[in-house]
């Protein structure tokens, strides 16, 4: 069914919109230029043979295309639809600090989408009216979800704040929503057979590593542990 949505797509839109099509195990793409995005999800949308809704909205980073001179990002569309059971996934392709349109008018779904994929990827949206930070807070620096992002950088720490009309819970301790690198791994797991990344651990043949409220849990019993314990002075006397 998905061939028919490519088909109509050529058909209707011609050579100049739809640049590429590929298919993996059913499942159907088409590359379209950037400055045609919107109007092929419009055309999605409202074409009677495809009538298709936003199904999800991401994004792929490609650092490695830049040395080529080819766009770093692409920007993913998967859309469906319900009616004639037919799925598509739609890319295009965005350079580094350029910016895609965004698809709020065609889909109002898309706001969010478009907010995290600026947050995680820092791809801007032309026409967003409200494109903020969706996941991290307003000071985090970077792009997480870059594959060039380094996995040992340290956030500004930021004192907790409370906002005006919205009810939040304040943090109740360490373990709970911790930011990036505030754990000192190394002091925690120092002579411990275990590693921060499961995957480093399974490479090295060590044991999967504690999470953060596992670690607090195992330090909290030796503590409980030790107060339970006589003092040394008391057990002399008593022996």
């Amino acid at each position: 069914m998905s061939k028919k949505v490519v088909k109509r797509l050529k058909k209707e839109l011609g050579e100049k919109v739809i640049l590429e099509t590929s298919e993996f195990r059913g499942d159907e793409e088409v590359r379209v230029p950037l400055k045609k995005w919107v109007e092929v999800a419009t055309f999605l949308r409202d074409d009677e043979k495809c009538q298709m809704l936003l199904c999800d909205l991401t994004a792929v980073d490609f650092p490695e295309r830049e040395a080529e001179g080819e766009p770093r990002f692409e920007v993913v569309l998967l859309a469906r639809s319900m009616e004639l059971k037919h799925r598509v996934r739609v890319v295009t392709r965005v350079k580094d600090g350029e910016a895609c349109p965004t698809l709020c008018g065609v889909w109002a779904g898309a706001n969010w989408a478009e907010r995290e994929i600026w947050d995680m990827f820092g791809i801007r949206f032309d026409g967003h009216r409200d494109l903020r930070r969706i996941l991290m807070y307003e000071e985090f620096e970077g792009f997480p979800l870059r594959k060039d992002y380094p996995i040992d950088r340290v956030q500004p720490l930021v004192e907790y704040r409370d906002v005006d009309d919205t009810l939040k819970l304040p943090p109740f301790g360490i373990e709970e929503g911790q930011p990036f690198a505030r754990i000192d791994w190394e002091e925690r797991l120092a002579g411990r057979d275990e590693q921060v990344s499961p995957s480093i651990g399974l490479q090295q043949g060590q044991r999967r590593s504690l999470s953060d409220s596992d670690a607090a849990e195992e330090e909290a019993r030796e503590l409980a542990s030790k107060k339970d314990e006589p003092p040394a002075e008391e057990t002399a006397a008593g022996a």
